[in-house]
């Protein structure tokens, strides 16, 4: 890409080869989630600062640089808490409105913005992408190579669905698999000629040949990219100022962007990557990061940095099925939709295996499965967590993460910055240490 900022797809491959502090004004606001007694909501105050302690553990042992974790039950939040350090070389404490690159944690908020335009009634789910991006119309699935030649076959159609639950046949440049290293070549290396709009980015995409017929196989992709030239073409809008129109400003997530302004880099946090000790070494200063200027290309699946207060706001209105601070943005049936399971039963229990195992998790990624732009747990005993069943989630490649239990009305979120996400098992830590505490 013409800008100067490392794709989030190649900034993966190279990483694959204690104070609670004073509330943000993000969450000072008389329409933010009120604190409360963890009592209150039917959870412990004792048990609660098991995850400071946990998290704690983490951080002392120099693992991850600190960390900023939030719990809200019944829309109330009972823990709330920044530890550790945002810059380890400067010496700056992590605080409540740290900011934070939130990498594939755009995606559910690129899924709410796809199922807004559904509930208008510009598409349907079922459509093939090509009515809309004539781009792929005609695309070809990998085969093999035979005598150095290339071997495809025609794919059948990519519905807006399959973008959306990576089941198009679609893949991303970090994979270590042919048409993987196509993607690294043409979409990820920046050269003269890389993309510079969302639809220079998806004509070059349409070039290359899918993985697997679509729906078929599951493979995380860069489908939720390609939602957001969707966006672009049926909303007439740049797929930023559609975030920011209908999403960002009616939650009042004013930290929420493609890119941190110079009067707010003080917040930014540095990003990490591990060492092979056990430590951390610097991977992106907020004084040199990419991410002071706007990117060349807003993209989907993995552009976004924000605050733990600002997500809240949005993993609030998912769990409200749609409404926050007496703001309806999605439609209560569209959201039970948006985080039911899409996968059929040709699909197997453990879909994510191959993404999880890349990223550290390892073994098999038992009963979880996927909804619109988001992980779903089908089965919580087989899956390892006391999450419940239907509980919908997702993160980012820096260690983000966040989730919405709806059996129990619990949103839980907690962030650093190391990548690759998958290190520490920060986010199956916090989710043991928060379900603990429910004692109702």
């Amino acid at each position: 890409m013409t800008s100067s900022r490392t794709p989030l797809h190649a900034v993966v491959a190279t990483a694959l080869l204690a104070a609670l502090l004073l509330a943000p004004r993000a969450l000072a606001d008389a329409d933010s989630p009120p604190m409360a007694e963890p009592e209150s909501v039917g959870m412990s105050s004792e048990r609660l600062q098991r995850i400071g302690e946990g998290l704690g553990r983490l951080i002392n042992a120099g693992h991850i640089p600190g960390t900023v974790s939030l719990v809200a039950r019944r829309g109330k939040i009972v823990h709330f808490e920044a530890a550790g350090l945002r810059n380890v070389e400067a010496g700056l404490p992590m605080q409540r409105d740290t900011i934070f690159r939130l990498y594939s944690q755009t995606k559910p908020v690129t899924g709410a913005a796809v199922m807004m335009l559904f509930e208008e009634g510009h598409f349907l789910m079922t459509d093939p992408i090509a009515k809309y991006l004539p781009e792929f119309a005609e695309m070809e699935v990998y085969l093999g190579e035979r005598d150095g030649e290339v071997q495809t076959e025609p794919a059948g159609p990519i519905t807006i669905q399959q973008l959306a639950t990576h089941t198009a046949g679609l893949t991303y440049g970090f994979f270590p698999t042919p048409v993987g290293k196509m993607y690294a070549q043409v979409l990820d290396a920046p050269t003269e000629t890389s993309p510079d709009s969302l639809a220079a980015w998806t004509a070059a995409l349409a070039e290359l040949p899918l993985v697997a017929q679509p729906g078929t196989e599951w493979h995380y992709s860069v489908g939720m990219d390609v939602l957001g030239r969707l966006v672009e073409v049926v909303s007439g809008m740049s797929f930023g100022e559609f975030l920011q129109q209908r999403i960002f400003d009616p939650l009042g997530m004013v930290d929420t962007g493609f890119h941190v302004p110079a009067d707010k880099l003080d917040r930014f946090a540095s990003n990490y990557t591990p060492t092979p000790d056990g430590g951390m070494q610097l991977a992106d200063a907020p004084e040199t990061s990419s991410y002071r200027e706007p990117p060349a290309v807003e993209m989907g699946g993995g552009g976004l940095v924000g605050t733990v207060g600002d997500y809240l706001r949005f993993a609030q209105m998912l769990a409200n099925k749609g409404e926050y601070g007496g703001k309806r943005l999605l439609g209560r049936r569209t959201v039970e939709f948006m985080t039911a399971n899409h996968l059929t039963p040709d699909f197997p229990d453990d879909p994510m295996t191959t993404l999880f195992g890349m990223l550290g998790g390892g073994g098999r990624a038992w009963g979880v499965g996927f909804g619109i732009t988001g992980s779903v747990v089908t089965n919580p005993a087989t899956s390892g967590l006391p999450a419940s069943k239907g509980t919908f989630a997702w993160g980012g490649a820096a260690t983000t993460h966040f989730w919405v239990d709806y059996e129990e009305d619990l949103v839980g979120i907690v962030h650093t910055q190391l990548l690759p996400d998958g290190t520490y098992p920060v986010r199956d830590l916090m989710q043991s240490l928060t379900y603990q505490a429910i004692v109702d």
